[in-house]
């Protein structure tokens, strides 16, 4: 059956990254193996940065070597060429980059200007055309920035102009603090679908406001089908203290496959991954509808 929604689940990475207890790499790799057999199509094992400066993502080398043989796409982040080059050398073929809309959160966040940050993504994007892989290029902090407020749409209109004429497979725009709200996603999103078409185009949202949720539907209604969510709502943005963290993976399942939309996913198989997540962090994972769903996830079944 087709997918009509795709789901990138990135609970492995950015769920666990700013962790404060973290997880082994036999407990990261139960949890990947949990969500490979959800009926996901799209899953973030973890990332290739420094484990001095990340060490929760630290043998994502390691999991890339064993991973399960389920027909989905398995992705990593990287922060640069380096991590780039790791990532291929460990059989990672999809790779996601994020550069923010404002130099402060640049600043703040890899120590480089926004000009420097856009000449690396596009040295890493070369890279990856000649090498045949696949890049989602990740636009942060596209409605508002921790440190500059809110961001002006025609400065992220002119740099997703810039990023998709380097042809990456996919531009996500990141409401990375959470701070968007539905009547700005879909302005956005709209503006973008009608320049570059869906099919190239996704969204990445986090539930800081409680608004995560209605974020994913205005961009729905703007003709976006690709979404980053998280297992248990798993994450959040060091940026923004007390950050709920991702848009749920289970909210989003059920909010899609109630309107219809098809999204291949098992909730059942989906909250069993989520309540092994909840074991290992030591505390309930759940997104919005977790209770309901716990009693009533056979409603939901696919």
């Amino acid at each position: 059956m087709a997918v009509d929604v795709i789901i990138k689940e990135v609970a492995p990475r950015d769920g666990l990254q700013a962790q404060p207890k973290h997880l082994t790499l036999e407990q990261r790799q139960q949890l990947i193996e949990e969500l490979a057999v959800t009926g996901l199509t799209e899953l973030e094992i973890g990332s290739f940065v420094s484990p001095k400066a990340v060490p929760q993502m630290a043998g994502t080398d390691v999991l890339a070597s064993q991973l399960p043989a389920q027909p989905l796409d398995y992705s990593a982040l990287v922060p640069n060429l380096k991590g780039y080059q790791l990532a291929r050398a460990a059989g990672i073929n999809t790779v996601a980059i994020a550069v923010a809309a404002t130099e402060q959160m640049n600043q703040a966040n890899i120590r480089m200007s926004l000009e420097q940050t856009f000449a690396m993504a596009d040295e890493l994007l070369a890279s990856a055309r000649a090498d045949g892989s696949a890049v989602h290029a990740y636009l942060a902090v596209a409605f508002e920035c921790p440190f500059e407020g809110k961001v002006d749409p025609a400065v992220v209109l002119s740099q997703a102009r810039h990023l998709m004429a380097q042809e990456p497979a996919r531009l996500v725009i990141a409401d990375t603090i959470g701070a968007a709200n539905p009547r700005d996603v879909k302005t956005l999103m709209s503006a973008l679908v009608a320049e570059f078409g869906p099919e190239r185009l996704g969204c990445h949202f986090h539930d800081t406001r409680a608004m995560g949720l209605a974020n994913v539907y205005a961009a729905l209604e703007a003709g976006i089908v690709q979404f980053d969510s998280a297992a248990g709502g798993l994450g959040g943005c060091p940026f923004a203290p007390g950050a709920k963290g991702n848009v749920a993976t289970e909210d989003v399942v059920l909010l899609c496959e109630s309107m219809g939309l098809n999204t291949g996913v098992s909730m059942p198989a989906l909250l069993s991954a989520v309540a092994s997540l909840s074991d290992m962090i030591g505390a309930p994972q759940g997104g919005r509808a977790h209770y309901w769903l716990s009693n009533n996830s056979n409603r939901c079944a696919s």
